[in-house]
């Protein structure tokens, strides 16, 4: 099933709806690593007034139901990161997905891939290069929904826990 659904920048009034987002994504993370994660939002209320208004580099999307924009469906945070003047890089501008999620109610219904796509559209008129996201080992779903998107891995980052 397919929801009708409009993409836009997330505004104060979606706060709420941001924050259970961020709940619910991080505890995807601390289920999967509960030596790394605590169990807290990435960003508080605050933080995200703050984050709403800031930088036109740095947007917050979110999918929302078409014929009520008030239900926010997921969001997706991004950050510009800028290489331009690197040595060792080439000069480019990256869009770095710091945090994406789909409301545990709507998945599987396209909301994510409508939200991605629309992020790659808007990073593509800006002239960005690329666009970059972590994934978790331990939320193989994403990874895999990802992979259907056709993102690749760009490199891996390995550990080994010492206690």
């Amino acid at each position: 099933m397919t929801v009708s659904l409009t993409i836009r920048r997330a505004q104060a009034a979606d706060i709420p709806a941001l924050l259970e987002l961020l709940r619910q994504v991080n505890s995807v993370h601390a289920d999967g690593r509960p030596d790394l994660f605590n169990r807290v939002t990435k960003y508080s209320e605050r933080e995200l007034r703050e984050r709403l208004t800031a930088s036109d580099d740095d947007p917050v999307f979110v999918a929302v139901r078409a014929d009520d924009p008030s239900v926010v469906y997921g969001h997706c945070f991004c950050i510009t990161q800028d290489r331009t003047g690197d040595a060792l890089f080439r000069d480019i501008r990256t869009l770095y997905v710091d945090d994406v999620c789909v409301d545990s109610a709507a998945r599987g219904m396209g909301v994510g891939r409508v939200l991605l796509e629309y992020v790659q559209s808007w990073a593509r008129e800006r002239g960005y290069y690329n666009l970059t996201l972590g994934v978790w080992e331990c939320n193989p779903g994403a990874r895999a929904f990802y992979e259907k998107l056709g993102m690749k891995p760009q490199e891996t980052v390995m550990e080994t826990i010492l206690q």
